[in-house]
C-alpha cells in the first residue's frame, strides 16, 4: 500500500496578518472601483479627476466627490430625468439636453451653481415616454437639496455645490486619494 501522505509537501507561506483581514492596498483598490463603477468612469478619467483635486485647495477627498457629483450625467440622474447614470449619459450624447440654452453633448460637463438644465423642445414619442417614466420615479425619490426640479417646464436648476454630508454614497474617498498618491 502507498502512503497517505504526499512525498513532497508544498511549503505554505504564512503571512504576518490573519487571512480574514484585508490589506490596505486591497481596501484602497475596492474603494476606487466603487467610485469608478458608480459614476461609470474609466481609469484614466478618475486619475485625471484626482490630479485636478490635488491642485485645488481643500480636502482632496471631498473635492473629488464634489467634482464627480457635479457632472452633467450625474445631475440628470439625481434630478430624475434619467433612470440610471448610463441612461443620462446617453441622453447627453444624443444632444437632448440644454445647459443655459446651449446644447451640451459631453456627459462629463461640470455644472456650476445657477446652471439651468432643460430637455430640448422637440421630443420624439419614445423620449417623452422615457422622461415621464423617470419623472414619476423622481417624485418617489427625494431630489437632493442642491438641485431644484420644475416638472411642468422640464427643467432643473443647480442651486449650489453639494457638501460631503449630503452625498449618500458609502465611500471612503480618502482611500481613493491614497491609492492614487502612490501611482501619480
Amino acid at each position: 500500500l502507498t502512503s497517505k501522505r504526499p512525498k513532497y509537501q508544498k511549503r505554505v507561506r504564512r503571512s504576518s496578518r490573519p487571512w480574514w483581514k484585508k490589506s490596505r492596498h486591497l481596501a484602497c483598490l475596492q474603494e476606487k472601483q466603487k467610485i469608478r463603477f458608480h459614476f461609470g468612469l474609466t481609469e484614466r478619467q478618475l486619475r485625471q479627476y484626482v490630479q485636478i483635486t490635488k491642485k485645488v485647495q481643500g480636502s482632496t477627498g471631498q473635492v473629488l466627490l464634489q467634482l464627480l457629483e457635479m457632472r452633467l450625467d450625474n445631475i440628470l440622474y439625481r434630478l430624475g430625468l434619467a433612470g440610471t447614470i448610463p441612461g443620462a449619459r446617453q441622453l447627453v450624447n444624443h444632444r437632448h439636453i440644454l445647459v443655459n440654452d446651449h446644447v451640451v453633448n459631453i456627459p462629463s460637463y461640470q455644472c456650476k451653481p445657477q446652471d439651468v438644465i432643460t430637455i430640448k423642445g422637440k421630443k420624439t414619442d419614445q423620449l417623452k415616454t422615457i422622461i415621464t417614466r423617470n419623472r414619476n420615479k423622481a417624485r418617489e425619490n427625494k431630489i437632493p437639496y442642491h438641485l431644484t426640479l420644475d416638472l411642468s417646464q422640464n427643467k432643473g436648476i443647480v442651486n449650489k455645490i453639494i457638501d460631503r454630508k449630503d452625498i449618500q454614497l458609502n465611500i471612503k474617498e480618502m482611500l481613493v486619494i491614497e491609492y492614487y498618491s502612490r501611482r501619480i
